[in-house]
């Protein structure tokens, strides 16, 4: 309805009306001497606020936007999952990725010295599972000649000579990896001749090293009880129904000098595995119950050594590293790539560019 009424029934316009209302507090002689309740509230507040512009009543005034307290949310948890990222990178990595291969290597950690309470410290390494745990097992399911619980069987006996050949306590000291040993299909030739050389004679063709992790405990000793370890096992069917499984780990060893008088230096030995060992059928390849056959295996090493085979990992203390600008440099913890092999001498020997 306007906001006044002609008597001819036609309805004055907005404009019109303020107009009206205006003229009849200043007085203008054509003002009407009466003014509605209306007119008398409207000229009041205009009294009032004798500065103001005009203002229609039926006016609107925008409300202020109301908080926009969901986003508000939304950026909290977000900086707070930027926080965690920031604080644990790996954890928050494994958590998405699964054991699905990595597409980068992970991110760089702030430079910090290790000590010997904390030898991972400034590592990636120090977000990583202990040992056995980093290793990850997939869930068994028939393959070839075997059903699901002898697959099972199997790949938890594959991650035991993981275990055994890169994480037994005497093994890294230097003694025989007979456990692991154990676990190789005895009719192997190849690999029972390696076996028979390679810790009375090491050679680039027979070396200890190619299988398994030992350093020399007149030279240097492990620090504190942890190896730290990233990787798993995979498998498929393989050649005349074997079941080949397939295990590519990450060791992380921190060392230091053997002698008391060595300081405090500590350096990381990092190395990387890839092994493919077939299970086989016993009624197509002689092997002996429980047993593997290797069918290939390499590994990449930083930080463990160059020269010539000794059968141990030769750490680089002191004034043995080498200078900032030799070697080729190589990021140690970058899974993305495929495997290498560590056999490098010389000026072929490789730098990490963190440990």
């Amino acid at each position: 309805m306007g906001a006044g009424t002609e008597p001819d029934g036609s309805s004055r316009s907005d404009e019109e009306w303020e107009r009206f209302l205006r003229e009849s507090v200043a007085g203008v002689a054509d003002a009407p001497k009466e003014p509605s309740a209306r007119a008398r509230d409207v000229a009041k507040r205009l009294r009032a606020e004798p500065d103001r512009g005009p203002e229609g009543w039926r006016s609107y005034t925008p409300a202020q936007p109301k908080r926009r307290t969901g986003w508000y949310v939304v950026g909290l948890l977000a900086s707070l999952v930027l926080l965690v990222v920031a604080l644990a990178p790996g954890r928050i990595v494994d958590l998405f990725a699964g054991a699905d291969a990595p597409t980068q290597a992970p991110p760089a950690e702030a430079a910090q010295r290790p000590t010997m309470d904390e030898p991972f410290r400034g590592s990636p390494a120090a977000s990583w599972a202990n040992g056995a745990a980093g290793i990850t097992v997939p869930k068994a399911g028939a393959v070839g000649w075997m059903s699901a619980a002898e697959v099972e069987r199997a790949l938890a006996r594959s991650r035991d000579f993981l275990v055994a050949s890169g994480l037994d306590r005497e093994v890294l000291r230097g003694e025989s990896p007979e456990k692991a040993i154990a676990l190789i299909n005895p009719h192997q030739k190849d690999v029972q001749d390696l076996l028979k050389t390679a810790f009375r004679a090491p050679s680039e063709k027979n070396d200890p090293l190619l299988l398994f992790s030992r350093f020399q405990p007149s030279r240097t000793r492990l620090v504190g009880d942890v190896v730290k370890t990233r990787g798993q096992l995979t498998y498929r069917e393989g050649e005349s129904g074997a079941l080949q499984v397939t295990a590519d780990v990450t060791f992380v060893y921190p060392v230091t000098r053997a002698d008391a008088g060595g300081g405090d230096e500590i350096v990381r030995t990092i190395v990387r595995r890839e092994l493919v060992l077939n299970w086989d059928d016993p009624d197509k390849v002689i092997t002996e119950p429980g047993t593997f056959s290797i069918v290939s295996h390499k590994y990449h090493m930083t930080n463990g050594g160059c020269g010539a085979p000794t059968g141990y990992f030769t750490p680089p203390f002191g004034t043995d590293r080498r200078a900032d600008g030799a070697g080729t440099e190589v990021d140690p913890y970058d899974r993305s790539a495929p495997v290498g092999r560590g056999e490098s001498s010389g000026d072929e020997c490789e730098r990490a560019t963190r440990s």
